[in-house]
């Protein structure tokens, strides 16, 4: 078992070796934290797409079925019931708007879910956070050595990154 730089598990590591290693360490959150978004903003962009192509469709529907669909179900209505033409034709018309509404309500579904996910907003957010505590942390200060025991420090130093 060894530390992610290669050491052993346990051994003393050296000040560049620690700092190597959380610089490392960095590095990949950062990039999971940007792929992170990545995946989020497709997921945000797909049901965008979603919920303009439900638009759409509701719109083509809409315009391109009321002259055939206006006609067949006004004589469809016509030769079932003998009420005036007129009257079929507005029926046959409130059947394409009711199709069109509820085409427009999917779109409606859609675009609210996209819209309240805010995924990419999440995760800049957590990489913001993660740079102000990077920006705020600073090393502990060390204590003042008397003049006498500078070279037992040093020593112990010299020991500790053997």
């Amino acid at each position: 078992m060894s530390a992610p730089d290669g050491s052993p598990v346990g051994a003393e590591r050296s000040i560049g070796q620690l700092f190597a290693s959380a610089t490392t360490e960095m590095s990949a959150l950062v990039h999971d934290e940007i792929a992170l978004a990545k995946a989020q903003l497709k997921r945000d962009v797909k049901r965008g797409a979603t919920s303009g192509g439900a638009f759409m469709v509701a719109g083509a529907v809409l315009v391109f079925s009321l002259p055939m669909l206006n006609f067949a179900l006004a004589y469809g209505i016509r030769t079932w019931s003998d009420w005036n033409m007129a009257v079929c034709f507005l029926l046959s018309f409130a059947a394409n708007v009711l199709v069109a509404g509820l085409l427009a309500l999917i779109g409606v579904v859609f675009a609210k879910k996209a819209k309240q996910s805010g995924g990419a907003q999440k995760t800049a957010a957590s990489m913001k956070e993660t740079a102000s505590v990077l920006q705020k942390a600073k090393p502990h200060p060390r204590p003042e050595l008397a003049a006498d025991r500078v070279p037992e420090a040093i020593e112990a130093v010299a020991r500790s990154s053997s």
